[in-house]
C-alpha cells in the first residue's frame, strides 16, 4: 500500500461516530463489513432468504452506517419496546402520541410491522408499534414471557426511563459524556478491522490508529504495541464474521453457512 493515509479507513475521526453506538448499531456495524454480506445484498433480488442466515428481517444496505442505516434483526433485542392499545384502560390513561416522543425520528417497515426508531444525543429507542395503534388511544408496553423475565424486565425498564428523563423537549446543546475504554475499543477495532479488509499491514495500519511517531517509538517483534494491534485486528475479525451477533442479543447460529462463516479464522 503505497501510502495509507490517503485510505479511507486512516483518519481516526472518521470512526468518532461509534462512540455512541448502542449493542444492535455496533452488531450493524461489524456484519455490514463482511464481504459475504455484501455479496448477499447484490445477489438480493434472487436470495431474499439470505436475510434470515444474518439474523436480519430484512436486507440492509451495507455502504450505510449506523447512523443512516436501520436494520431489524430477528429476533428483536430485549431493548425494544413494543407498544400495542390498550384493552381496558383507566380513565386516566396515557394516549400515544408519536410527535411527543423525543429526538429525532425514524419510521420503518421492517417487513411486517412499523417499528419507530428514535435518537438524540447519547441515546437511541427503538418501538415495535402494534398494526392497530394510532395516536390518541391509550397504550400499553408488552414484554415476551420468558423463564428469565427479571433481564427483559430490567431492558424495558431502563429503556423507558431513557424516555421519561428527556421529558418533553431536549435542549438545544447537550453535553456527551466522556467515551468509555470499552467504546474506544469499538472504535480502534473497526478502525483496524477496515484497515485490514483494505490490504493494510499491521505497521500501516497502527500508525493509522496511533500514529508514526508512536509506532516508530516502539515497533518490534515482542512490542506490546504489535501486540495490540494484533489483538484488535484478530477481534475485529470475530466479530465480523459471527461474533456480531452477541451484540444484537441474537442466538448463536448453530448450523448453515453463517455458522461455517464464523468459525473462519
Amino acid at each position: 500500500m503505497a501510502d495509507p493515509s490517503a485510505e479511507h479507513w486512516y483518519p481516526t475521526a472518521a470512526y468518532l461516530y461509534a462512540l455512541h453506538l448502542d449493542g444492535p448499531a455496533l452488531a450493524w456495524e461489524y456484519l455490514r463489513r463482511h464481504p459475504d454480506y455484501r455479496r448477499d445484498w447484490l445477489r438480493r433480488r434472487r436470495r431474499p432468504e439470505a436475510a434470515h442466515a444474518w439474523g436480519l428481517r430484512l436486507l440492509e444496505d451495507p455502504a450505510l452506517d449506523a447512523r443512516d442505516a436501520h436494520p431489524a434483526w430477528f429476533p428483536d433485542h430485549d431493548a425494544v419496546v413494543q407498544l400495542y392499545p390498550d384493552a381496558d384502560p383507566p380513565p386516566d390513561a396515557m394516549a400515544f402520541a408519536l410527535w411527543r416522543i423525543p429526538g429525532q425520528k425514524h419510521l420503518i417497515h421492517d417487513g411486517k410491522r412499523l417499528v419507530l426508531l428514535t435518537r438524540w444525543p447519547g441515546c437511541c429507542l427503538r418501538f415495535a408499534l402494534a398494526p392497530d395503534l394510532s395516536d390518541g388511544v391509550a397504550y400499553a408496553y408488552a414484554i415476551r414471557a420468558c423463564a428469565t423475565p427479571c433481564v427483559r424486565y430490567q431492558a424495558l425498564a431502563t429503556e423507558l426511563d431513557k424516555l421519561a428523563t428527556a421529558g418533553d423537549a431536549l435542549p438545544a446543546g447537550m453535553a456527551r459524556p466522556r467515551p468509555t475504554l470499552a467504546t474506544l475499543l469499538e472504535l480502534n477495532t473497526l478502525q483496524a478491522l477496515d484497515g485490514t479488509l483494505a490490504g493494510a499491514s499491521l505497521r500501516e495500519v497502527a500508525e493509522g490508529l496511533f500514529g508514526v511517531d508512536a509506532v516508530a517509538a516502539d515497533w518490534h517483534a515482542d512490542s506490546a504495541l504489535r501486540a495490540r494491534v494484533r489483538r484488535l485486528v484478530r477481534r475485529g475479525d470475530a466479530l465480523m464474521r459471527g461474533g456480531y451477533r452477541r451484540l444484537a442479543q441474537l442466538p448463536p447460529v448453530a448450523q448453515g453457512r453463517a455458522a461455517s462463516l464464523a468459525k473462519r479464522p
